[in-house]
């Protein structure tokens, strides 16, 4: 009998996402949502997509409202075709009378009085320091830069069982404008990623990397994408060390160049893609390249004035140092929003399968399971 090979059913799930994606998340499939949920996200659209901010915007039952004042005549059909295609909507009209406030029906009762909704605006300004990312944080990818303390416990590792990993990091946008259709923006990202064994008395720092980067970010419409020029060292704990728990140490360090792209299926589905190439690395012989690819997926329901959501994820990457093999991680559990939408925490539970993305260890083939806190900014 053959081995059951385990890594090949997780590129199999992988897939399977992939293509569920592409087939249930088509604009014209769109399902029933909350009108506050429809306005807040129309709003977004028309400034993200057309610099537009339309003070006659409404939404009732799933229709649009717009006052043709407040649409560019030679833009209509563009945005009529953009509004549309949002997860509920059952139409969009533009009019040349003055649209009336949305109106209750009789029998309505009236609504607890809740928080503010997101200001949804505010992650699409230009200019200097705007706040927030053209090119979304990736849930599920462990050297993401942001916020973020997790526990971890290791399935076949013989020297650690119990482990603590935090993150310290964030993407800063420096300037953002636009040039015609297109999205633009420069900035900065730093992180550092430490794990620690829970399991010894001083609670040893197995290992820390550090990444510094420079970013670029660009979007149209659905798409997005990011490139980056950044360096990551790795350093083992001292205590680690000192208790000869590490044999043959590398002292790995790299530069690195990658470039992401992604996109948005209606407002809950998103599919990215890209790769990567080292350079200046050490060790020397550390083969370049790897691709990273994967699947997200943040509910609707409850609507975003509920302030919390389903959110799952699944994160692939293939490095040829590893000689392409598959290293999946597995996130899901519930967003916490925030009154400004590009603001919230995460609670998630953990699954890895893979080479380690733990620097000095990147030889080790690893799993784990755990529970995380992340909070992106």
């Amino acid at each position: 009998m053959k081995p059951f090979d385990f890594d090949r059913l997780l590129v199999a799930v992988a897939l399977a996402l992939l293509l569920l994606t592409l087939g249930a998340a088509r604009p014209g499939e769109a399902a029933p949502g909350n009108d506050g949920f429809i306005e807040g996200y129309a709003a977004a659209v028309l400034e993200r997509d057309f610099g537009l901010v339309a003070p006659s915007l409404r939404v009732q039952n799933g229709v649009i409202t717009l006052a043709a004042a407040d649409v560019p005549q030679g833009e209509r059909e563009r945005i009529r075709e953009a509004l549309a295609r949002i997860r509920g909507v059952a139409r969009v009209e533009i009019s040349d009378q003055p649209v009336p406030p949305a109106t209750p029906p009789a029998d309505a009762v009236p609504a607890p009085s809740k928080r503010e909704p997101p200001r949804v605006l505010t992650e699409l300004q230009t200019g200097l320091l705007p706040g927030g990312q053209l090119f979304s944080p990736l849930i599920a990818d462990p050297r993401w830069p942001h916020f973020a303390a997790s526990y971890q416990y290791y399935l076949n590792d013989r020297d650690l069982k119990n482990v603590g990993a935090v993150s310290f990091g964030e993407t800063v946008t420096l300037y953002r404008d636009r040039f015609r259709g297109v999205w633009w923006e420069l900035g900065i990202q730093a992180g550092v990623f430490a794990v620690f064994d829970l399991d010894a008395v001083s609670k040893d720092l197995v290992n820390a990397d550090y990444l510094v980067a420079a970013v670029v970010g660009a979007r149209y419409g659905s798409f997005s994408a990011q490139g980056r020029l950044f360096h990551q060292s790795s350093h083992v704990g001292d205590e680690f060390l000192l208790r000869n728990r590490v044999k043959n140490r590398i002292n790995l360090s790299y530069e690195s160049v990658d470039l992401k792209a992604s996109y948005d299926f209606s407002d809950a589905f998103r599919v990215y893609a890209g790769g990567g190439y080292l350079f200046d690395q050490e060790p020397t012989n550390l083969a370049p390249w790897s691709a990273q690819y994967g699947v997200e997926f943040r509910s609707p329901w409850p609507d975003r004035a509920a302030g919390w959501r389903p959110i799952a994820a699944l994160d692939v990457q293939n490095r040829e140092e590893n000689d392409w093999h598959t290293d999946v991680s597995l996130r899901a559990g519930i967003q916490i929003d925030s009154v400004l939408v590009t603001r919230n925490l995460q609670l998630l539970l953990e699954y890895f399968r893979g080479h380690s993305p733990n620097g000095q260890f990147f030889r080790n083939k690893l799993d784990y399971i755990g529970l995380g806190a992340h909070v992106h900014f």
